[in-house]
Protein backbone atom coordinates (compact mmCIF):
# COMPACT_ATOMS: atom_id res chain seq x y z
CA UNK A 1 0.00 0.00 0.00
CA UNK A 2 1.41 3.35 -1.01
CA UNK A 3 1.65 5.82 1.87
CA UNK A 4 0.51 9.39 1.36
CA UNK A 5 3.96 10.79 2.06
CA UNK A 6 6.95 12.33 0.33
CA UNK A 7 10.51 11.54 1.39
CA UNK A 8 12.88 14.39 0.61
CA UNK A 9 16.16 13.54 -1.11
CA UNK A 10 19.32 14.91 0.52
CA UNK A 11 21.60 17.03 -1.66
CA UNK A 12 25.28 16.14 -1.57
CA UNK A 13 26.57 19.47 -2.83
CA UNK A 14 25.51 23.10 -2.71
CA UNK A 15 22.51 23.56 -4.95
CA UNK A 16 22.81 25.55 -8.18
CA UNK A 17 19.41 26.23 -9.69
CA UNK A 18 17.38 28.67 -11.75
CA UNK A 19 13.68 28.78 -10.91
CA UNK A 20 10.63 30.78 -11.92
CA UNK A 21 8.07 30.32 -9.14
CA UNK A 22 4.41 30.01 -10.04
CA UNK A 23 2.28 33.13 -10.34
CA UNK A 24 1.41 35.04 -7.20
CA UNK A 25 -1.63 33.62 -5.45
CA UNK A 26 -2.43 36.98 -3.88
CA UNK A 27 -2.15 38.85 -7.16
CA UNK A 28 -4.04 36.22 -9.17
CA UNK A 29 -7.07 36.27 -6.85
CA UNK A 30 -7.11 40.07 -6.72
CA UNK A 31 -6.81 40.33 -10.51
CA UNK A 32 -9.58 37.78 -11.06
CA UNK A 33 -11.85 39.88 -8.86
CA UNK A 34 -11.06 43.21 -10.54
CA UNK A 35 -11.44 41.64 -13.99
CA UNK A 36 -14.82 40.19 -13.02
CA UNK A 37 -16.05 43.61 -11.87
CA UNK A 38 -14.81 45.39 -15.02
CA UNK A 39 -17.03 45.87 -18.09
CA UNK A 40 -15.55 43.70 -20.84
CA UNK A 41 -12.88 41.07 -21.45
CA UNK A 42 -9.60 40.93 -19.57
CA UNK A 43 -6.71 38.48 -19.97
CA UNK A 44 -4.49 37.16 -17.20
CA UNK A 45 -1.08 35.82 -18.23
CA UNK A 46 1.03 33.53 -15.99
CA UNK A 47 -1.74 33.28 -13.41
CA UNK A 48 -1.43 30.72 -10.63
CA UNK A 49 -3.16 27.45 -11.50
CA UNK A 50 -3.75 26.01 -8.03
CA UNK A 51 -6.54 25.09 -5.64
CA UNK A 52 -6.86 28.53 -4.01
CA UNK A 53 -7.22 30.33 -7.33
CA UNK A 54 -9.71 27.77 -8.62
CA UNK A 55 -11.79 28.42 -5.52
CA UNK A 56 -12.01 32.07 -6.59
CA UNK A 57 -12.78 31.08 -10.19
CA UNK A 58 -15.63 28.82 -9.06
CA UNK A 59 -17.12 31.53 -6.84
CA UNK A 60 -17.12 34.01 -9.72
CA UNK A 61 -18.69 31.51 -12.10
CA UNK A 62 -21.50 30.75 -9.65
CA UNK A 63 -22.14 34.51 -9.41
CA UNK A 64 -22.54 34.72 -13.19
CA UNK A 65 -19.08 35.69 -14.47
CA UNK A 66 -17.77 33.95 -17.62
CA UNK A 67 -14.16 32.75 -17.37
CA UNK A 68 -11.97 30.55 -19.56
CA UNK A 69 -9.01 29.15 -17.62
CA UNK A 70 -8.15 25.96 -19.52
CA UNK A 71 -5.56 27.69 -21.72
CA UNK A 72 -3.04 30.54 -21.57
CA UNK A 73 -3.93 33.33 -21.07
CA UNK A 74 -7.00 33.12 -18.88
CA UNK A 75 -9.89 35.27 -20.06
CA UNK A 76 -12.47 36.93 -17.84
CA UNK A 77 -15.62 38.53 -19.25
CA UNK A 78 -16.49 41.09 -16.60
CA UNK A 79 -20.06 42.29 -16.24
CA UNK A 80 -19.45 45.59 -14.48
CA UNK A 81 -20.39 44.19 -11.10
CA UNK A 82 -23.90 43.03 -12.01
CA UNK A 83 -23.77 39.91 -9.87
CA UNK A 84 -26.77 37.69 -9.23
CA UNK A 85 -27.53 35.60 -6.13
CA UNK A 86 -26.35 32.04 -6.62
CA UNK A 87 -28.67 29.03 -6.63
CA UNK A 88 -25.94 26.92 -5.02
CA UNK A 89 -23.57 27.79 -2.15
CA UNK A 90 -20.40 29.69 -2.88
CA UNK A 91 -17.54 27.32 -2.01
CA UNK A 92 -14.31 28.97 -0.90
CA UNK A 93 -12.69 25.55 -0.34
CA UNK A 94 -9.82 26.31 2.08
CA UNK A 95 -8.91 29.76 0.76
CA UNK A 96 -9.18 32.54 3.32
CA UNK A 97 -8.67 35.31 0.77
CA UNK A 98 -11.33 33.83 -1.52
CA UNK A 99 -13.79 33.53 1.37
CA UNK A 100 -13.40 37.14 2.43
CA UNK A 101 -13.68 38.53 -1.09
CA UNK A 102 -16.67 36.23 -1.73
CA UNK A 103 -18.40 37.71 1.31
CA UNK A 104 -18.06 41.21 -0.14
CA UNK A 105 -19.19 40.03 -3.58
CA UNK A 106 -22.23 38.31 -2.06
CA UNK A 107 -23.07 41.49 -0.16
CA UNK A 108 -23.29 43.40 -3.45
CA UNK A 109 -25.97 41.05 -4.84
CA UNK A 110 -29.69 41.77 -4.53
CA UNK A 111 -30.64 38.69 -2.57
CA UNK A 112 -29.17 35.93 -0.44
CA UNK A 113 -26.04 33.84 -0.92
CA UNK A 114 -24.66 31.09 1.26
CA UNK A 115 -20.88 30.79 1.60
CA UNK A 116 -19.14 27.66 2.82
CA UNK A 117 -15.58 26.44 3.29
CA UNK A 118 -13.58 23.37 4.24
CA UNK A 119 -10.69 22.31 6.41
CA UNK A 120 -9.85 24.93 9.02
CA UNK A 121 -11.49 27.77 7.07
CA UNK A 122 -14.82 27.66 9.00
CA UNK A 123 -12.83 28.40 12.17
CA UNK A 124 -10.76 31.29 10.80
CA UNK A 125 -11.62 34.90 11.79
CA UNK A 126 -14.40 36.67 9.88
CA UNK A 127 -15.86 39.04 12.48
CA UNK A 128 -14.14 42.25 11.34
CA UNK A 129 -15.61 41.92 7.85
CA UNK A 130 -19.01 40.76 9.11
CA UNK A 131 -19.28 43.86 11.33
CA UNK A 132 -18.32 46.17 8.45
CA UNK A 133 -20.90 44.57 6.14
CA UNK A 134 -23.63 44.87 8.78
CA UNK A 135 -22.76 48.55 9.20
CA UNK A 136 -23.37 48.89 5.44
CA UNK A 137 -26.88 47.47 5.81
CA UNK A 138 -26.11 43.91 4.73
CA UNK A 139 -27.95 41.13 6.56
CA UNK A 140 -25.46 38.50 7.73
CA UNK A 141 -26.69 35.35 9.43
CA UNK A 142 -23.90 33.54 11.21
CA UNK A 143 -20.53 34.46 12.65
CA UNK A 144 -18.41 32.10 10.57
CA UNK A 145 -18.70 29.68 7.67
CA UNK A 146 -21.18 28.49 6.59
CA UNK A 147 -22.76 31.92 6.52
CA UNK A 148 -25.73 33.53 4.76
CA UNK A 149 -25.30 37.02 3.32
CA UNK A 150 -28.26 39.02 2.01
CA UNK A 151 -27.50 42.20 0.12
CA UNK A 152 -29.69 44.84 -1.51
CA UNK A 153 -27.65 45.44 -4.64
CA UNK A 154 -24.49 47.49 -4.81
CA UNK A 155 -23.05 48.54 -1.49
CA UNK A 156 -23.50 52.20 -0.63
CA UNK A 157 -19.92 53.21 0.10
CA UNK A 158 -19.02 56.27 2.14
CA UNK A 159 -16.88 56.03 5.27
CA UNK A 160 -16.13 52.38 6.07
CA UNK A 161 -14.09 51.53 9.17
CA UNK A 162 -13.00 47.88 9.32
CA UNK A 163 -11.30 46.02 12.15
CA UNK A 164 -8.15 44.44 10.66
CA UNK A 165 -6.57 43.24 13.88
CA UNK A 166 -7.01 39.62 12.70
CA UNK A 167 -6.14 40.08 9.02
CA UNK A 168 -5.78 42.79 6.40
CA UNK A 169 -7.88 40.64 4.06
CA UNK A 170 -11.04 42.20 5.50
CA UNK A 171 -9.93 45.56 4.12
CA UNK A 172 -8.79 44.01 0.83
CA UNK A 173 -12.27 42.56 0.24
CA UNK A 174 -13.97 45.94 0.69
CA UNK A 175 -11.31 47.82 -1.27
CA UNK A 176 -11.85 45.58 -4.29
CA UNK A 177 -15.61 46.27 -4.23
CA UNK A 178 -15.28 50.03 -3.61
CA UNK A 179 -14.96 51.14 -7.29
CA UNK A 180 -18.45 49.74 -8.03
CA UNK A 181 -20.13 51.08 -4.87
CA UNK A 182 -22.84 53.73 -5.17
CA UNK A 183 -20.74 56.48 -3.57
CA UNK A 184 -16.99 57.15 -3.26
CA UNK A 185 -15.45 55.27 -0.37
CA UNK A 186 -13.13 56.25 2.45
CA UNK A 187 -11.88 52.96 3.85
CA UNK A 188 -10.18 52.98 7.25
CA UNK A 189 -8.40 49.79 8.35
CA UNK A 190 -8.21 49.78 12.15
CA UNK A 191 -6.06 47.77 14.51
CA UNK A 192 -3.58 46.86 11.79
CA UNK A 193 -0.63 44.91 13.17
CA UNK A 194 1.48 45.06 10.04
CA UNK A 195 0.56 43.58 6.64
CA UNK A 196 0.03 47.00 5.01
CA UNK A 197 2.08 45.58 2.16
CA UNK A 198 -0.86 43.38 1.18
CA UNK A 199 -3.19 46.39 1.09
CA UNK A 200 -0.68 48.14 -1.17
CA UNK A 201 -0.72 45.04 -3.39
CA UNK A 202 -4.52 45.31 -3.52
CA UNK A 203 -4.29 48.99 -4.43
CA UNK A 204 -1.69 48.30 -7.14
CA UNK A 205 -3.88 45.62 -8.74
CA UNK A 206 -6.90 47.93 -8.65
CA UNK A 207 -4.93 50.68 -10.39
CA UNK A 208 -3.88 48.24 -13.13
CA UNK A 209 -7.58 47.81 -13.87
CA UNK A 210 -8.19 51.55 -13.97
CA UNK A 211 -9.48 52.21 -10.46
CA UNK A 212 -8.81 55.57 -8.82
CA UNK A 213 -7.43 54.95 -5.33
CA UNK A 214 -5.29 57.16 -3.10
CA UNK A 215 -3.54 56.38 0.16
CA UNK A 216 -4.44 58.67 3.07
CA UNK A 217 -3.06 58.98 6.59
CA UNK A 218 -5.68 56.55 7.89
CA UNK A 219 -6.51 54.36 4.90
CA UNK A 220 -7.65 54.77 1.29
CA UNK A 221 -9.93 57.05 -0.72
CA UNK A 222 -11.50 55.17 -3.63
CA UNK A 223 -13.59 56.72 -6.40
CA UNK A 224 -16.70 54.89 -7.61
CA UNK A 225 -15.57 55.09 -11.22
CA UNK A 226 -15.48 51.34 -11.82
CA UNK A 227 -12.83 49.16 -13.45
CA UNK A 228 -11.77 48.88 -17.07
CA UNK A 229 -10.85 45.55 -18.69
CA UNK A 230 -7.14 45.06 -19.22
CA UNK A 231 -4.48 42.46 -19.90
CA UNK A 232 -2.10 41.77 -17.04
CA UNK A 233 0.91 39.55 -16.45
CA UNK A 234 0.91 38.05 -12.96
CA UNK A 235 4.24 38.30 -11.19
CA UNK A 236 5.90 35.17 -9.75
CA UNK A 237 4.94 34.51 -6.15
CA UNK A 238 7.45 35.80 -3.60
CA UNK A 239 5.69 33.64 -1.00
CA UNK A 240 6.71 30.60 -3.07
CA UNK A 241 10.19 31.88 -3.88
CA UNK A 242 11.20 31.87 -0.21
CA UNK A 243 11.55 28.06 -0.19
CA UNK A 244 14.26 27.71 -2.89
CA UNK A 245 15.91 30.84 -1.46
CA UNK A 246 16.16 29.22 1.98
CA UNK A 247 17.35 26.01 0.29
CA UNK A 248 20.28 27.94 -1.20
CA UNK A 249 20.98 29.61 2.13
CA UNK A 250 21.23 26.38 4.14
CA UNK A 251 23.17 24.40 1.52
CA UNK A 252 25.66 27.19 0.78
CA UNK A 253 24.42 27.05 -2.80
CA UNK A 254 23.06 29.45 -5.37
CA UNK A 255 19.59 30.05 -6.78
CA UNK A 256 18.41 32.49 -9.43
CA UNK A 257 14.77 33.52 -9.19
CA UNK A 258 13.44 34.67 -12.55
CA UNK A 259 10.69 37.28 -12.60
CA UNK A 260 11.39 38.84 -9.20
CA UNK A 261 13.58 41.84 -9.85
CA UNK A 262 14.31 45.33 -8.65
CA UNK A 263 11.18 47.12 -7.58
CA UNK A 264 9.15 44.06 -6.57
CA UNK A 265 7.11 45.01 -3.51
CA UNK A 266 5.53 41.71 -2.48
CA UNK A 267 5.62 41.57 1.34
CA UNK A 268 7.45 38.23 1.57
CA UNK A 269 10.44 39.75 -0.21
CA UNK A 270 11.31 40.86 3.34
CA UNK A 271 12.68 37.32 3.79
CA UNK A 272 15.44 38.17 1.30
CA UNK A 273 16.51 41.15 3.42
CA UNK A 274 16.87 38.93 6.47
CA UNK A 275 18.71 36.17 4.58
CA UNK A 276 21.17 38.83 3.48
CA UNK A 277 21.59 39.88 7.12
CA UNK A 278 22.33 36.23 7.93
CA UNK A 279 25.31 36.33 5.57
CA UNK A 280 23.88 35.40 2.18
CA UNK A 281 25.01 37.32 -0.91
CA UNK A 282 22.07 38.81 -2.83
CA UNK A 283 22.16 40.53 -6.21
CA UNK A 284 19.39 41.96 -8.40
CA UNK A 285 18.63 43.21 -11.84
CA UNK A 286 15.38 44.37 -13.40
CA UNK A 287 14.02 40.88 -14.11
CA UNK A 288 15.63 38.48 -11.62
CA UNK A 289 17.50 38.07 -8.38
CA UNK A 290 20.12 35.63 -7.18
CA UNK A 291 21.10 34.45 -3.72
CA UNK A 292 24.29 32.65 -2.74
CA UNK A 293 24.33 30.98 0.64
CA UNK A 294 27.07 31.41 3.18
CA UNK A 295 29.71 28.67 3.18
CA UNK A 296 29.84 28.52 6.98
CA UNK A 297 27.03 28.87 9.51
CA UNK A 298 24.47 31.59 9.02
CA UNK A 299 24.35 34.50 11.46
CA UNK A 300 21.44 34.73 13.94
CA UNK A 301 18.89 37.53 13.49
CA UNK A 302 16.27 39.47 15.43
CA UNK A 303 13.51 40.11 12.90
CA UNK A 304 10.09 41.75 13.08
CA UNK A 305 8.03 39.75 10.56
CA UNK A 306 4.66 41.45 11.12
CA UNK A 307 4.72 42.67 7.49
CA UNK A 308 5.44 39.17 6.15
CA UNK A 309 4.27 36.53 8.66
CA UNK A 310 3.85 33.79 6.04
CA UNK A 311 7.47 34.20 4.97
CA UNK A 312 8.54 33.83 8.58
CA UNK A 313 7.76 30.11 8.42
CA UNK A 314 10.51 29.58 5.84
CA UNK A 315 12.83 32.05 7.56
CA UNK A 316 12.55 30.01 10.78
CA UNK A 317 14.03 27.06 8.88
CA UNK A 318 17.06 29.15 7.89
CA UNK A 319 17.44 30.16 11.56
CA UNK A 320 17.93 26.50 12.51
CA UNK A 321 21.28 26.68 10.68
CA UNK A 322 22.50 29.85 12.37
CA UNK A 323 25.32 29.82 14.92
CA UNK A 324 23.17 31.34 17.66
CA UNK A 325 19.60 31.99 18.78
CA UNK A 326 17.33 33.95 16.42
CA UNK A 327 14.14 35.75 17.40
CA UNK A 328 11.20 36.23 15.03
CA UNK A 329 8.41 38.53 16.22
CA UNK A 330 5.11 39.83 14.82
CA UNK A 331 3.70 36.36 14.18
CA UNK A 332 0.36 36.58 15.97
CA UNK A 333 -1.67 36.16 12.76
CA UNK A 334 -0.04 32.77 12.12
CA UNK A 335 -2.35 31.23 14.72
CA UNK A 336 -5.31 31.77 12.38
CA UNK A 337 -4.06 30.32 9.10
CA UNK A 338 -4.59 26.88 7.53
CA UNK A 339 -3.13 25.62 10.80
CA UNK A 340 -1.97 27.28 13.98
CA UNK A 341 1.37 27.83 12.27
CA UNK A 342 3.22 28.73 15.44
CA UNK A 343 2.18 25.42 16.97
CA UNK A 344 2.67 23.36 13.80
CA UNK A 345 6.10 24.86 13.09
CA UNK A 346 7.26 24.34 16.68
CA UNK A 347 6.00 20.76 16.69
CA UNK A 348 7.61 19.92 13.35
CA UNK A 349 10.96 21.44 14.23
CA UNK A 350 10.86 19.63 17.58
CA UNK A 351 10.34 16.28 15.86
CA UNK A 352 13.42 17.04 13.75
CA UNK A 353 15.49 17.63 16.88
CA UNK A 354 15.35 21.42 16.71
CA UNK A 355 14.53 23.81 19.51
CA UNK A 356 11.88 26.51 19.36
CA UNK A 357 10.58 28.65 22.20
CA UNK A 358 7.22 30.38 21.79
CA UNK A 359 6.58 33.70 23.51
CA UNK A 360 3.60 35.93 22.83
CA UNK A 361 3.55 36.72 19.12
CA UNK A 362 7.08 35.47 18.51
CA UNK A 363 9.45 32.53 18.33
CA UNK A 364 13.04 32.01 19.38
CA UNK A 365 14.82 29.45 17.20
CA UNK A 366 17.92 27.87 18.72
CA UNK A 367 20.58 25.84 16.89
CA UNK A 368 20.53 22.10 17.57
CA UNK A 369 21.61 18.83 16.02
CA UNK A 370 18.85 17.87 13.59
CA UNK A 371 17.64 14.37 12.71
CA UNK A 372 15.22 12.77 10.29
CA UNK A 373 11.54 12.42 11.16
CA UNK A 374 8.08 11.99 9.73
CA UNK A 375 6.30 15.34 9.78
CA UNK A 376 2.57 16.04 9.94
CA UNK A 377 2.02 19.46 8.28
CA UNK A 378 -1.45 19.75 9.85
CA UNK A 379 -3.05 20.32 6.47
CA UNK A 380 -0.94 23.43 5.88
CA UNK A 381 0.87 23.97 2.59
CA UNK A 382 3.43 26.42 4.04
CA UNK A 383 4.36 24.12 6.93
CA UNK A 384 4.84 21.23 4.49
CA UNK A 385 7.03 23.25 2.10
CA UNK A 386 9.13 24.93 4.78
CA UNK A 387 9.94 21.78 6.75
CA UNK A 388 10.57 19.82 3.56
CA UNK A 389 13.47 22.14 2.75
CA UNK A 390 15.25 20.82 5.86
CA UNK A 391 15.32 17.41 4.18
CA UNK A 392 17.80 18.71 1.63
CA UNK A 393 20.49 18.66 4.32
CA UNK A 394 19.08 16.25 6.93
CA UNK A 395 18.52 12.60 5.98
CA UNK A 396 15.20 10.80 6.30
CA UNK A 397 12.81 13.75 6.39
CA UNK A 398 9.36 12.66 5.24
CA UNK A 399 6.33 14.92 4.85
CA UNK A 400 2.91 13.37 5.29
CA UNK A 401 -0.07 14.50 3.16
CA UNK A 402 2.16 16.02 0.48
CA UNK A 403 -0.88 16.99 -1.60
CA UNK A 404 -1.45 20.00 0.68
CA UNK A 405 1.03 21.95 -1.47
CA UNK A 406 -1.51 21.91 -4.33
CA UNK A 407 -3.17 24.81 -2.54
CA UNK A 408 -0.55 27.22 -3.92
CA UNK A 409 2.27 25.29 -5.68
CA UNK A 410 1.29 21.98 -7.29
CA UNK A 411 4.79 21.61 -8.76
CA UNK A 412 6.63 22.07 -5.46
CA UNK A 413 7.78 18.46 -5.04
CA UNK A 414 9.11 18.27 -8.59
CA UNK A 415 11.05 21.50 -7.96
CA UNK A 416 12.48 20.15 -4.70
CA UNK A 417 13.46 16.83 -6.30
CA UNK A 418 15.23 18.74 -9.08
CA UNK A 419 17.31 20.58 -6.48
CA UNK A 420 18.68 17.26 -5.18
CA UNK A 421 19.77 15.94 -8.57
Amino acid sequence: MKLDAHKVHVVHRPIDARIRPPGSKSETIRALTAAALAEGRSHLYAALDADDTHAMIDVLRVLGVDLVTASEPWSVDGNGGRLEPAATPLDARESGLTARIAMALAASCDGANVLKGHGRLPHRPMSGLIDALRDLGVVVRGEGLPIEITGHGRLWGGSIPVDCSATSQFATALMLLAPIMQEPTVLEPRGMAGSYGYLEMTAATMRRFGASIDRTLTGYEIANTGYRPTDVVIDPDASAAVYPLVAAAITGGRVVIDGLGLGDRQPDMLVVTHLEAMGCDVSWDEHRMSLVGRESSLSPIDADMSEAPDGAVALAVACLFADGASRLSGLGSLRHKESDRMMALSEGIGRLGGRVERHGDGLTVLPARLKGAVIDPHGDHRIAMALAVIGLVVSDVTIMSPGVVDKTWPGFWAMLDDLSR
